[in-house]
């Protein structure tokens, strides 16, 4: 059966939410481990896998810290609640942080998880629509809430066609899938991410026309705290380092993180495509970290001038009336980023275990 959000929040539940009563002392194993939050951006899927694997393989026990695992609904509200100080740390969609930004909210990204956002305009394999122009005269399924949305004025100016002659066709983010799937729609805006791991493993071949096919450049996931937080330098540095070490596992273990997560998630490991969607979902988050600057610099390392465009086209198509743009150097630091590296053997087996999943976006 079709792995749908409606169906997996149903079967997840509500996640508890619980404010820390007091401020965090530095993390130290020998004084034992500080209690910390986090809450992932949506259900449990490729992007937050890696959570689990920093929870359970024992990277962040091993930093000092016993990280409690909340499972989120959508990035707006993960970034909401962390702006709030309900979590001590989260994750969001990096678009998503900016327009919070933007909107004053306190927030600040202390580190990338993944370096594509893979938005885009999803196609079922045999579809005679080869090129974003002939998108034209087509229906193509949206959700108005979805985070790629505000930006298809941007990709259909940029990839050369007119968004009026389309006929956009509002659904809710859970049943997108299915109408691209019973050709309700002829195409669908959505996350690669999301799209190809429901279908694929259903039988069901898609592939992506991605706003980076056109010079649109978005990054995927943000770990993110309060700027307070900022202050706690010792506790900031444990939470990255057991993130960024989980991030590496998974690019280099790739089976054995499925297995950790699966058995995180029963509810995923019981679905009859529950494995394949957990193993396309990883292996396209990780394709998406074999970039220059996880090479060059380091996991989770963003590039400056990569974070500004981003900014600016948030602001401009995103963020909505009153919001301003805001100071990327507040809002993005590489303190506690780029502390590790792939070696040459590590990249080369991250190669090689992504390799298969290339075909999904290329």
């Amino acid at each position: 059966m079709l792995i749908s959000r409606r169906g997996m929040m149903k079967g997840l539940g509500a996640a508890g939410l619980g404010a820390a009563g007091m401020r965090l002392a530095a993390p130290a194993v020998a004084q034992g481990s500080s209690k910390v939050s986090f809450t992932t951006s949506w259900i449990p899927e490729g992007p937050n896998l890696f959570a689990y694997v920093a929870r359970d393989k024992g990277f962040w026990k091993k930093a000092g810290l016993d990280v409690s695992v909340a499972r989120g609904s959508g990035s707006g509200a993960a970034a909401q609640a962390v702006s709030a100080g309900t979590f001590d740390f989260g994750m969001a969609a990096t678009p998503t942080v900016i327009v919070q930004a933007a909107k004053k909210l306190p927030i600040t990204c202390i580190g990338q998880i993944n370096y594509d956002a893979l938005m885009g305009i999803g196609l079922l394999a045999g579809s005679p629509i080869k090129t974003p122009k002939e998108l034209e005269g087509k229906k193509l399924g949206a959700s108005v809430t979805s985070g790629e949305y505000p930006f298809l004025p941007l990709y259909a100016d940029k990839a050369g066609f007119d968004l009026a002659k389309v006929q956009i066709v509002q659904l809710d983010g859970k049943v997108r899938e299915r109408s691209l799937m019973e050709k309700q729609v002829d195409a669908a805006s959505a996350f690669a991410t999301s799209t190809i791991p429901s279908l694929a493993p259903l039988g069901t071949d898609v592939r992506f026309m991605l706003f980076r096919d056109v010079g649109i450049e978005f990054y995927g996931q943000s770990l993110t705290t309060q700027p307070q937080k900022l202050k706690d330098t010792a506790l900031c540095t444990a939470f990255v380092q057991g993130a960024m070490e989980a991030i590496r596992f998974t690019m280099t273990n790739f089976d054995e993180s499925i297995d950790i997560f699966l058995k995180a998630n029963s509810e995923v490991a019981m679905s009859s495509t529950g494995k394949e969607y957990s193993r396309i979902g990883l292996g396209l988050t990780n394709l998406t970290n074999l970039v220059p600057e996880v090479k060059e610099h380091g996991l989770g390392y963003a590039d400056p001038k990569k974070v500004a465009t981003m900014a600016d086209l948030v602001v401009k198509y995103a963020a909505g009336e009153g919001a301003t743009r805001p100071d990327v150097n507040a809002l993005f630091t590489n303190a506690f980023a780029g502390k590790l590296k792939l070696s040459e053997s590590e990249l080369a087996a991250a190669e090689k275990n992504a390799a298969a999943f290339r075909k999904y976006v290329s």
